[in-house]
């Protein structure tokens, strides 16, 4: 049974999701994540207006290729709720299922993480919430204890293969997670020793991720650790990787295809 596969577009972030989408169907992806929100304020993202958003639906519906989630939203003092429900309509509007987060720590996070999910679960979507090295949620473990504390029941761990490694996570925390707790995961590789200090942690997440294959993460082990039904789409910013978009899209499909057929996990044909 064929395992579903999807795009993010942090991959390539600077095509236009029209262009993404038809890139992840030449490429054979079925699905694709798309940047809806800035990281950062004034950050580049793709929300659609009216307009667009018709197109972009036109184009999804032409290509027989979905939109599974919308990335990636920090969630930290700053961040007014409201201001993500443009984003989560639209997404909910083209089919979309559920909204990456990550988070840092600050006074009332788990109630404003409650809040986010209310306003998510309002628009039919769900969060999948990612630990990163340089946030205050910066364990699998604590971004548990956040979904926990929040009360949130439409909230789960994202399981990034390099967030979760460079975490200090394994895949035995995966394969200890309770049903429903890692609903999405994202591949790419990475070398097996980190880098040293925050910056460079930072430069080798926004673009120094390799091909399946081609680092020293345990992506066969943390396979074999998810759930049969999880989702799996790849999140794959190369700045060195300077081949056109086609030629490497094809490039990062097949590397994650072969990865996916040599590993023991047990697919899912596709998400609802």
């Amino acid at each position: 049974m064929k395992r579903a596969l999807g795009l993010g577009h942090f991959t390539f972030l600077d095509l236009p999701p029209v262009e993404l989408v038809r890139l992840a169907r030449q490429s054979g992806f079925d699905f694709v994540g798309l940047r809806f929100h800035p990281v950062a304020p004034g950050g580049l993202h793709w929300l659609p207006d009216a307009a667009g958003l018709r197109e972009l639906a036109r184009v999804l519906q032409g290509e027989g290729v979905r939109l599974y989630d919308i990335e990636t939203i920090v969630i930290d003092a700053a961040l007014r709720p409201g201001d993500l429900v443009p984003a989560m309509e639209a997404a909910a509007a083209l089919g979309g299922k559920r909204v990456n987060v990550c988070a840092d720590v600050f006074p009332g996070l788990s109630e404003t993480f409650a809040d986010i999910a209310a306003r998510a679960a309002d628009c039919g979507l769900a969060l999948d919430l990612e630990c990163m090295a340089w946030r205050g949620i910066n364990t699998p473990r604590a971004c548990l204890d956040l979904i926990t504390a929040s009360g949130a029941p439409n909230a789960a761990y994202l399981l990034d293969a390099l967030h979760h490694t460079r975490c200090g996570g394994t895949p035995g925390d995966i394969a200890g997670m309770l049903r429903g707790q890692v609903v999405s995961a994202q591949l790419c590789d990475a070398p097996a020793v980190a880098p040293s200090g925050e910056g460079a942690l930072l430069a080798e997440a926004r673009g120094g991720r390799l091909l399946p294959g081609d680092g020293g993460l345990d992506l066969a082990g943390i396979l074999a650790a998810l759930p049969g039904e999880t989702i799996v789409s790849v999140e794959l910013p190369s700045a060195q990787d300077t081949r056109p978009p086609p030629e490497r899209a094809r490039a990062i499909f097949a590397a994650t295809s072969a990865l996916i057929a040599a590993g023991a996990a047990t697919p899912t044909e596709d998400f609802q």
